[in-house]
């Protein structure tokens, strides 16, 4: 990986823990659902990939439900404290603009949470994690939720600043609607794209998360 592409990923977000992040309070219990679902909660063995795992946390969800996970992350903080933190996970710095298919092989489950909404390149970012999936696999992709009703009260509450967060370096560039990431998605292959909110009600959701099928 090159300084060029890691620095367009991410700037150096930086960790000081292995703790779970605020979001994944409410992510995890919908990706533990999503999977079961798919899996019939038969996960021993199988493998998982991870695009932004960060220092390390749901990478170890996931190998706590049996998964065999690899991930990458830009940030030398995370992957550190990952490492120190969980041993057992092939986890290492990388990009979502590298070629991982080619590193790392194709899975029948890639995940990425929070993560496509620091990137200046979603599309590279977005062909990254179709040629990750392999024939027939699942992708699970989350980022903060924008939608009608939500941007009319962050709007009306004076909260748009906040929410942007525009002197947070490394923070989010990028704003996602329904709309728009299933327009990513199906630009990059996917033909169908199922999707469900989390965190308070769906019109005020906190993320998005999409569900996406491979085809063989």
């Amino acid at each position: 990986m090159n300084d060029h592409s890691r620095e367009n990923v991410l700037e150096e977000y930086r960790y000081s823990n292995s703790a779970p992040t605020w979001a994944n309070a409410y992510l995890w219990p919908m990706l533990t659902r999503i999977i079961a679902d798919s899996y019939d909660n038969e996960y021993s063995g199988k493998k998982a990939f991870e695009i932004g795992c960060g220092n390390g946390a749901t990478a170890n969800f996931l190998h706590e439900m049996g998964f065999k996970v690899t991930g990458i992350d830009p940030s030398g903080s995370g992957i550190s404290i990952a490492r120190k933190a969980f041993p057992d996970l092939n986890l290492s710095i990388g990009s979502a603009y590298d070629n991982l298919a080619d590193q790392f092989g194709r899975h029948p489950l890639v995940i990425s949470l929070e993560v496509i909404e620091h990137c200046f390149y979603p599309r590279r970012f977005a062909r990254t994690f179709y040629d990750l999936i392999e024939p027939g696999g699942m992708g699970i992709l989350s980022t903060p939720y924008h939608g009608y009703w939500k941007n009319l009260a962050l709007a009306i509450t004076g909260k748009w600043d906040s929410h942007l967060g525009p002197l947070w370096d490394g923070g989010h560039i990028k704003f996602f609607s329904e709309r728009t990431l299933r327009a990513l998605l199906n630009e990059v292959g996917f033909n169908q794209v199922r999707f469900c909110r989390v965190g308070r009600i769906p019109p005020l959701a906190k993320s998005l998360i999409a569900i996406v099928h491979k085809s063989e």
